[in-house]
């Protein structure tokens, strides 16, 4: 394997592993009330 394709490689497994680490930074943040409405009625969560 090339340098070139080396480095490559790295750089995208660096950029999936940080677009993997800010979609759980983005799902931890997700807190407070939750309220649904639908046909069994409404149903009120806390994050």
């Amino acid at each position: 394997m090339s340098s070139q394709t080396r480095t490559i490689v790295i750089a995208i497994i660096a950029v999936g592993a940080a677009i993997l680490g800010y979609m759980y930074y983005q799902d931890q943040q997700t807190t407070g009330v939750e309220i649904k409405i639908g046909e069994g009625g409404i149903s009120i969560e806390e994050n």
